[in-house]
């Protein structure tokens, strides 16, 4: 240490005296020649979903994307959209029940099986489409495929475990009611669609005192047919997926005909009291189209990303949504709302969009003009800026290939894709529809949505909450900017 000291004049030398910077060249180090334009690579083609039809209508679909790992899963035609009353709730059992015992192999079998792949196992339940898949390294692809299609195909559902399921889905419901966004969001169905999408995803408790072991069976055998199943797959050889799964499908029978299931958006008020300081609000209106008009759900997804939004304190610290319209102008506006964001779900042939807010309850009424203000506002032609609008395409896209980055996703996009309209579009077929989105088609979604009759789901002090009627007023005839800034100024 004193050489050190006395090298450097007594003094000991800086991290930049020691060592040279990183900046400038290397005294003496030659670089090795750039390639020339002919000698480097170009970038590799997209990857394009190939899909194979078995003689009894199973599709197999797969993208073989780089990587050691891979996933596979199985899309099925059927959720809660599919329950007559009574089978109500076994849909969501189904999920429950994904991966117990099989007439093939028992709980620790199945463990063992897919800790040898390296893998894991998921399961989920929506309103038009069932998802399992497994993920696992690729080596291990020929015993992930068949635990998982014996999983799916030759499920025991024993009776304790039944029993065992539907309890824990009782104590479920306790937890729904006490989530507020949770709990509006499946309010919102079920006041706003007459029919099918009406039918409730989460299980009421007069359902879960009617199933049984017979009940989920019989869902089961009417909708787990071939013609309504998908084996998809992210990161395969698509000829060695066929392979692995052909012999493993083949025998399984053709469903009778199903007619789709019918549902009537109808809009509505729903109101939970509960005692609550703070109170929750949802709003929502009807986009027609669904996947089926991908430009249409292309471009509420744009709206949902441009009007953003977020809480009054995040634990995941600045920058999500922060530029976003609800979050500038509410969020920054008014330090007494405790979050507000706009939400979307799409289905087949139709999507919800709206606006879900917390506030105190003395000043919900106000938060409930301000949401009507923000979704009138986007309806004005003139209202969002072209430079808004980069931004929000900009963030759907990173968002878009974000999520495809997760082999589970990617999986799930590919089975949806083949049971909507049999063709696996690749990602790049949805970034060009987010480029193409106007601030005209901004404007003609949000005029046509804001048509529809308002759907409304309260949580909480909910007679301060303004009525349906009130609501319905305001959107037709909503308050010019000379009268919000008189508000907000004597306010």
């Amino acid at each position: 240490m004193r050489q050190l000291c006395s090298l450097a004049g007594g003094r000991s030398r800086t991290y930049a005296e020691r060592f040279p910077s990183l900046l400038e060249p290397l005294p003496g180090l030659r670089s090795p020649p750039a390639l020339h334009d002919e000698h480097q690579q170009s970038p590799p083609p997209p990857p394009h979903t190939e899909v194979t039809t078995l003689p009894n209508g199973v599709r197999i679909a797969s993208q073989d994307i780089p990587g050691p790992m891979c996933c596979v899963g199985v899309t099925v035609a059927a959720g809660s959209v599919h329950e007559t009353p009574s089978l109500a709730g076994a849909a969501h059992m189904l999920e429950r029940l994904a991966f117990h015992e099989t007439r093939n192999r028992g709980l620790g079998e199945i463990a063992r099986s897919v800790e040898a792949t390296g893998g894991t196992l998921g399961a989920a339940a929506g309103r038009e489409r069932m998802f399992y898949r497994c993920g696992a390294l690729r080596a291990g692809l020929p015993l992930a495929v068949e635990v998982l299609l014996d999983c799916v195909r030759n499920p025991a559902f024993l009776r304790n475990q039944v029993r065992c399921k539907v309890a824990e889905a009782r104590e479920e419901l306790s937890f729904l009611e006490g989530n507020p966004e949770l709990f509006l969001r499946e309010s919102l169905h079920r006041v706003g669609y007459s029919g099918a999408l009406g039918n409730p995803l989460f299980p009421t408790k007069e359902a879960l005192a009617r199933i049984n072991r017979g009940t989920i069976y019989n869902f089961y055998f009417e909708n787990c047919t071939a013609d309504r199943l998908v084996l998809a797959a992210s990161g395969v050889n698509h000829q060695h997926l066929v392979d692995i799964a052909a012999p493993l499908l083949s025998d399984l029978p053709k469903g009778s005909p199903v007619h789709k299931p019918k549902s009537a958006y109808t809009g509505g008020d729903f109101r939970h009291k509960t005692d609550s300081e703070v109170t929750h609000v949802a709003m929502a209106f009807e986009v027609p189209g669904g996947w089926h008009q991908a430009k249409s759900a292309v471009i509420m997804k744009v709206m949902q990303t441009l009007m953003g939004g977020g809480v009054s304190y995040s634990t995941g610290g600045p920058g999500k949504g922060m530029q976003s319209r609800l979050y500038l102008l509410v969020m920054m506006e008014y330090d007494w709302m405790q979050a507000i964001s706009a939400f979307s779900s799409v289905y087949d042939d139709t999507g919800l969009f709206g606006i879900h807010l917390a506030a105190p309850s003395d000043l919900v009424a106000e938060a409930v003009d301000i949401a009507i203000k923000e979704l009138t506002a986007i309806a004005r032609p003139g209202e969002v800026t072209e430079a808004e609008l980069k931004r929000a395409k900009k963030s759907t896209v990173s968002s878009v290939l974000w999520n495809l980055e997760s082999r589970k996703i990617h999986t799930e996009d590919i089975g949806r894709q083949i049971l909507i309209d049999s063709s696996g579009k690749a990602s790049q077929h949805f970034l060009e529809h987010i480029d193409e989105v106007t601030l005209d088609d901004i404007t003609s979604v949000a005029q046509k949505m804001l048509s529809s009759c308002p759907t409304m789901a309260s949580w909480g002090d909910v007679d301060k909450v303004p009525t349906h009627e009130y609501v319905c007023k305001r959107i037709e005839s909503p308050p010019s900017d000379l009268i919000w800034a008189l508000k907000s100024l004597f306010s």
